[in-house]
């Protein structure tokens, strides 16, 4: 395969998983934002979500005032934020079309009607007709769901080969970086200095964390008992069995690399890189991790997952 293709398959596979996050992080957001002021309600909220978006410094440059309007705005809408859903969509299909060959035709249908959709909520927009709360919801409902169709549909319809391991590999890299800063935003972001951790507000926003990347039911499958930060990030960092904890993201990133060595014949830096961070995260118990403390962790993880890209990027998409 040549590398401009693996690298569209790549990024496209980014680039959706993205949108499907901050989808997650608006909608979470919006639920802690409509929290009565006795349990923390209109608080920093929005400016958590633009750290949890890594969009902070792009947003104050423009914009003073962190409220949900501009915020959504921002992360949604807003095509100078390459970052947005809007531009995540955009750019997923424009990656799409130049591999349409590679991709099947239920991914492809699913990507193209996802950017016509998008298109039918600007055009709204456009003429002077802007989201109400209904309305953003279905469409953050639509942008969860657009992911959901092309995970399900490059599982159960293409064939493993390059262009489903590039694909997957983009999909875990930009999952596990989401996984983290989430969790690293929480911790040190959205619970004010005043508020005690175990209080109310912190069981609020560690509930509305685990519903943001659908593992409240998890946690209470696996914990069966009420909501513990230590717990939640045990479930999220270490726990293989969740989908979208660093573990299992990188125990799929290691099993797609290792498919691509196989199929070249050689091994290299990016195989490497990932199987020693897999070794780390199985040698971690949670009660070290919070001993050295979580935002030390997390930030050396996201380095670490950074790296990462960049090695697969060398070894692979240039």
């Amino acid at each position: 395969m040549l590398s401009r293709a693996a690298d569209n398959l790549y990024w496209l596979a980014r680039y959706l998983e993205r949108a499907d996050y901050l989808a997650r992080v608006i909608d979470a957001t919006q639920r802690l934002s409509a929290l009565p002021r006795a349990y923390g309600g209109a608080g920093g909220e929005w400016e958590s979500a633009l750290e949890s978006a890594g969009g902070v410094e792009g947003f104050h440059a423009v914009t003073e005032t962190a409220d949900e309007a501009s915020v959504v705005e921002f992360l949604v809408f807003d095509a100078a934020n390459p970052s947005s859903i809007r531009n995540c969509i955009d750019l997923a299909r424009t990656n799409a079309r130049a591999v349409r060959t590679a991709l099947t035709m239920e991914m492809w249908e699913g990507i193209n009607s996802a950017w016509l959709e998008l298109k039918r909520f600007e055009g709204a927009r456009a003429r002077g007709c802007p989201l109400d709360l209904e309305e953003l919801g279905r469409f953050l409902a639509f942008v969860k769901q657009t992911s959901l169709h092309f995970d399900g549909s490059s599982n159960r319809t293409m064939l493993r080969n390059d262009a489903y391991w590039f694909s997957r590999l983009g999909l875990y890299v930009e999952r596990a970086d989401n996984t983290a800063r989430i969790l690293d935003v929480k911790y040190h972001v959205l619970l004010p200095e005043t508020e005690k951790v175990g209080g109310s507000l912190d069981y609020f926003q560690w509930t509305a964390i685990l519903r943001a990347v659908s593992a409240h039911t998890s946690y209470h499958w696996v914990y069966r008992q009420g909501i513990k930060p230590w717990l939640v990030a045990d479930l999220l960092i270490l726990r293989s069995e969740m989908p979208r904890s660093l573990t299992s993201c990188y125990e799929n990133i290691v099993r797609h690399l290792d498919s691509l060595g196989k199929s070249h014949g050689r091994q290299g830096g990016s195989q490497r890189h990932a199987r020693s961070m897999l070794g780390r995260l199985g040698n971690e118990r949670i009660e070290s991790i919070f001993q050295q403390g979580l935002h030390e962790f997390i930030t050396a993880f996201i380095g670490d997952n950074a790296k990462l890209g960049n090695a697969i990027a060398e070894q692979y998409l240039t």
